[in-house]
């Protein structure tokens, strides 16, 4: 399970995105700035490429608050996301050797 605690601070989060992995699973946290202020971008995607080079379908992103309630949130989502399709991040490993980059 993704802890809080495996994510960066705020003031990390402030300067540039954090990503990381748990069983098969990517996820990304990011700053956007729109019109309402600053939010933080969540997005899942299953291995084995990263964030620039997996297809925006294979990807699923959320909005948040950008601030600790929103970082607690955001973690509470990509778990939610991972167990709800915990087979086929478990079974995305084994892929590695099957993908070809596009």
């Amino acid at each position: 399970m993704i802890q809080r605690s495996d994510i960066l601070s705020m003031e990390f989060l402030k300067k540039t995105e954090f990503t990381g992995g748990y069983r098969g699973m990517r996820y990304r946290l990011e700053r956007v700035d729109g019109e309402d202020g600053s939010r933080l971008k969540a997005t899942v995607w299953p291995e084995p490429f990263n964030y620039f080079t997996t297809p925006g379908e294979s990807k699923i992103s959320e909005l948040f608050s950008f601030d600790e309630d929103g970082v607690t949130d955001a973690v509470a989502w990509m778990n939610d996301r991972y167990f709800e399709d915990s087979k086929k991040y478990e079974e995305a490993p084994k892929n590695w050797t099957g993908y070809r980059m596009p």
